[in-house]
C-alpha cells in the first residue's frame, strides 16, 4: 500500500460503470481481496466506454502503473468509475478509479482504493486493429 494520499473526490455519477460486493471467494485467508480480482473489475469498467466509443469489439493492450492505496475486504461495496481521457486512430485510453465503502457501516464514506489508465484498441473480426468510427 502507498503512503500517498489519493484524491478524496468521488468521480461524477455519470462515470459510474459498476458496483459489486467483494465476496469470500475473491479473498485470501485473512479476508483481503486479491489485487487481480480488483484489476479484472477495473478492466471490465474501462472496456465499457471503450466499446461504446469504438462501436464494437476492443482489446486491452496496456495498463499504466497502479498503486493500491487501501485494501478491499470481504463485504465491501466496490464501485468503478471510468472516463475516456484520450483517443488515437485505433486506441482509447480510459482512466478507471475503484472506490470502496463498508456495507456494514451505513454512514461510512467512500474511499479510493486505486486508479489506472487502461489502453484499449478497436479490433475487427480478424482481431486486427481498426480505426475508430470518427477516425475512419
Amino acid at each position: 500500500m502507498s503512503s500517498e494520499a489519493p484524491s478524496s473526490q468521488i468521480p461524477a455519477a455519470e462515470n459510474l460503470v459498476g458496483r459489486v460486493i467483494a465476496m469470500p471467494g475473491d479473498a485470501n485467508p485473512e479476508g483481503d481481496i486479491f489485487g487481480g480480482w480488483l484489476l479484472a473489475q477495473m478492466d471490465l469498467a474501462g472496456a465499457t466506454p471503450a466499446f461504446e466509443l469504438a462501436r464494437g469489439r476492443c482489446a486491452t493492450i496496456a495498463l499504466d502503473g497502479m498503486v493500491f492505496h487501501q485494501p478491499v475486504s470481504v463485504g465491501d461495496e466496490v464501485s468503478t468509475y471510468a472516463q475516456v481521457v484520450r483517443t488515437g486512430r485505433t486506441s482509447i485510453r480510459v482512466l478507471v478509479e475503484a472506490w470502496k465503502r463498508s456495507r456494514g457501516q451505513p454512514d461510512s464514506e467512500a474511499v479510493k482504493v486505486t486508479e489506472g489508465v487502461f489502453t484499449y484498441v478497436a479490433i475487427d473480426g480478424d482481431r486486427k486493429p481498426r480505426p475508430l468510427p470518427d477516425q475512419a
